[in-house]
């Protein structure tokens, strides 16, 4: 099918460019939820309330009694990033950027409540689906905080679907995973506390930044000794402040960084053998360094049973030539709470056409999509209710 072609081409783009030039952050989603509860009630789509979420919306189509429960999942917030395309739908919000393509997919499933109900179809399936549209996934809580407000419940879900976009597959292209999509994804806080004192004479203090120092290249052994070769682990510091003057030694350190495992047993290694570093350097170096942990997301995991009929789906809409079993990545994703809650499964939808210079990676502030996506993915998760449902 050229998607090009499809009746929902034009609304769809134009769709998916209104949220692209409002963006807005994480829990902060107002007028995204509200443009998303017009659209269901024009479309008579029952929407569900959210205790204790001011942005974010949950909308039902019942079919007949006795069937499944499905959930599709799309998250809606934007990124804090000034945008760098130069394209008459640019972001008009000062520093804020839908850069991950959240925009695309509050579009696709738009959509496709749309085209279910243009085609009839709650009259012919069997069970509830249930769009979730879930607010704050760049910050890693709003998937959290949806499964905590009820909306995976009454009556629960059995099974849920998501999708995100992929700059490294071309347009028409989708990825699945067998397993493990996504990291667990952790970060630390480390402060060093040491004594400060005139940098002409060291030997009187404690100095924070060569122990801070000492702990970045100790800790830089840990996934290489302390690991199986044949498992994934992630260490790295992205903060080190500490002092304001040349010649002065500070008396505190801060460093932080962040934590990536796909087993839950890598993770309590890592996290365990980094807290051993700081009690052992703290007492040899003569500071002290106070670990904090900011615990993440778990690893998101697919149900094989999931994935696998999803691929069966979408093989009959984009063609099995063009499906791929993807690797792993170190990324976080918020859906695990989701897949944990029920059977899940992640797709990437390939959005690249290097002709039209849509190959910039997420989170990039050049980022975009060849929007011929946005009608794929519609007909993929249409076909995977049909089959789930129908």
């Amino acid at each position: 099918m050229d998607f090009e072609m499809h009746p929902l081409y034009g609304w769809l783009s134009e769709l998916r460019r209104d949220f692209h030039m409002h963006p807005e952050p994480s829990f902060e989603e107002h007028r995204t939820t509200a443009r998303i509860k017009a659209i269901l009630t024009e479309m008579d789509v029952e929407l569900r309330t959210i205790p204790g979420l001011a942005t974010g919306a949950v909308g039902v189509v019942r079919g007949r009694e006795g069937g499944k429960v499905l959930a599709l999942r799309a998250d809606i917030d934007a990124l804090r990033m000034e945008e760098q395309n130069d394209v008459p739908y640019r972001s008009r919000n000062a520093g804020i950027m839908h850069a991950c393509g959240h925009d695309g997919h509050t579009a696709i499933m738009l959509g496709v409540a749309r085209r279910l109900k243009e085609t009839g179809l709650p009259a012919g399936i069997k069970g509830e689906l249930r769009f979730l549209f879930q607010p704050a996934e760049e910050i890693v809580s709003g998937a959290k905080a949806m499964i905590a407000a009820g909306a995976m419940d009454d009556p629960p879900v059995d099974r849920v679907l998501a999708a995100h976009l992929w700059p490294d597959l071309p347009v028409g292209q989708v990825g699945f995973y067998r397993d493990v999509s996504h990291a667990a994804s952790d970060g630390f806080y480390i402060d060093v506390q040491g004594r400060g004192v005139h940098g002409s004479s060291p030997e009187k203090g404690r100095d924070p930044i060569v122990a801070g120092a000492a702990l970045v290249q100790a800790a830089q052994t840990i996934v290489s000794r302390n690991l199986d070769p044949t498992d994934v682990g992630v260490i790295s510091f992205g903060e080190f402040q500490a002092g304001s003057a040349p010649n002065v030694i500070p008396p505190v350190a801060r460093l932080s960084g962040t934590i990536r495992s796909f087993k839950p047993e890598v993770r309590d290694t890592l996290i365990r053998r980094l807290q051993e570093l700081c009690r052992g350097l703290g007492e040899a170096l003569g500071v002290t360094m106070a670990f904090t942990l900011k615990e993440g997301v778990p690893a998101c995991r697919n149900d094989p049973e999931v994935s696998a009929a999803f691929f069966d789906s979408t093989a009959s809409v984009a063609g099995k030539e063009n499906l791929r079993w993807l690797d792993p990545k170190c990324g976080g994703e918020d859906f695990a709470f989701m897949a944990r809650k029920a059977p899940g499964a992640i797709i990437r939808l390939g959005c690249r056409d290097v002709s039209q210079r849509f190959n910039h990676p997420l989170h990039s502030p050049h980022f975009d999509m060849d929007e011929a996506v946005l009608p794929l993915g519609v007909e993929i998760f249409c076909r995977a209710v049909m089959d789930y449902l129908g």
